[in-house]
């Protein structure tokens, strides 16, 4: 009988994982894969639609749209997991695995933090993406601050990217004489892991003039006074006050209800083996976002992460040991506007400091950009992406 896989969630991490087992197992393995969204978004995708670049339509990848025959695609939320059993809830039936794969990534709550819902605009999800791209459109220049308002969170040198395109942004429709930018972030850096990178961050703040604020935190928006409410983040130090006309805030990070409530959670994130991504519960593996892994939460991060689980449930099923291990690399790209890209790459080992390095930014590095999205609908979904 063929392996049942199943796979919660349909992000970097869970398109990965269902696209190499069923790739590499053939009928082997009964691959199916559960999300409740209409389709995949790349969060760089969210930049080109908050800045105009591209409309909500083309950068959104319809579940329903993917070809390969041996995934079985349920559209679906996720109601209860049991990790001992391997037994799952959803609210188009149940399902058994032989095989679970939790790969759910980290819901959002802008709600809470108290103010940013009626004062600000998160510009992590989709919806939240549109909603300020319609803010950007209508602002007339005054102060604008992008913020953090929690650890961890999502793709570390996304904050500093939405920093450096409201300045290209507000300087193409003459605006930025009479405006102010201002990045609040919890790290002592922009990009930690790699010096250069947050170098060349740096300076390109310091030639834009956009004030970066690090070891801070927004706690709370008081939107009848336009003003940011500041705390401590990585630092001890903390309070102090922002005044702003538009406020871009990256939201709560928190793992998803119904794997908390699985028992999978251990202090709000789910523990896995860092080398091989299996949880405490056997055939039971966590990628991505959802993970207290160590490695940022970020899509390359995950890809990676379910290539290594993916060839160990591979060798599982074709009746070998498993011997792949997750090497915690990553690749990231970085904008810096004016059609200038960089690349980031990172290495995370545990019990070791991260490693990381540089290269451009560059024009050329733009379009490599957009070869690595084409590359990965080609793999995950069957066709070009225009």
């Amino acid at each position: 009988m063929a392996t049942r896989v199943v796979v919660l969630g349909a992000g970097f991490g869970g398109l990965e994982l269902a696209t190499e087992v069923s790739g590499r197992c053939g009928a082997d393995a009964q691959v199916t894969l559960i999300d409740r969204a209409e389709g995949f978004v790349f969060g760089f995708s969210k930049l080109d639609v908050m800045f105009g670049r591209r409309q909500a339509e083309q950068v959104l990848h319809r579940y329903a749209q993917m070809v390969s025959p041996s995934v079985r695609f349920i559209g679906a939320t996720v109601t209860g997991i049991d990790p001992a059993t391997r037994h799952v809830e959803t609210t188009a039936g149940d399902f058994d695995a032989d095989v679970l794969v939790v790969a759910l990534g980290a819901d959002l709550h802008p709600e809470a933090t108290p103010g940013l819902v009626e004062g600000g605009h998160e510009f992590y999800t989709f919806a939240g993406a549109c909603r300020a791209r319609d803010a950007l459109r209508d602002f007339a220049g005054g102060k604008v601050v992008v913020a953090v308002t929690s650890t961890p969170f999502k793709c570390p040198p996304a904050p500093s990217e939405t920093a450096l395109l409201v300045h290209e942004m507000l300087e193409a429709r003459g605006l930025r004489d009479r405006s102010e930018i201002s990045l609040v972030m919890p790290l002592g850096k922009p990009i930690p892991p790699s010096p250069a990178a947050s170098e060349a961050v740096l300076a390109a703040f310091a030639e834009r003039g956009i004030e970066w604020v690090p070891e801070r935190l927004v706690r709370e928006l008081d939107p009848a006074r336009k003003v940011a409410v500041l705390g401590a983040g990585s630092g001890e130090s903390g309070g102090g006050e922002l005044p702003y006309d538009l406020f871009l805030g990256v939201p709560v990070h928190r793992v998803p209800q119904v794997v908390a409530d699985s028992g999978l959670a251990v202090d709000g994130w789910v523990p896995v083996d860092p080398l091989t991504l299996e949880t405490k519960f056997p055939d039971v593996y966590a990628v991505g976002d959802v993970t207290s892994i160590g490695t940022p939460k970020a899509g390359v991060f995950a890809e990676g992460q379910a290539a290594a689980a993916a060839a160990r449930i591979v060798a599982k099923v074709k009746g070998r040991t498993p011997d792949t291990v997750y090497d915690g690399h990553g690749v990231c790209y970085l904008e810096f506007g004016h059609d200038r890209v960089a690349k980031v790459g990172v290495t995370f080992v545990a019990g070791q400091p991260p490693v990381g390095d540089l290269e451009g930014p560059s024009a050329a590095l733009a379009a490599d950009k957009t070869a690595f999205g084409a590359n990965r609908i080609r793999r995950w979904f069957g066709h070009e992406w225009a």
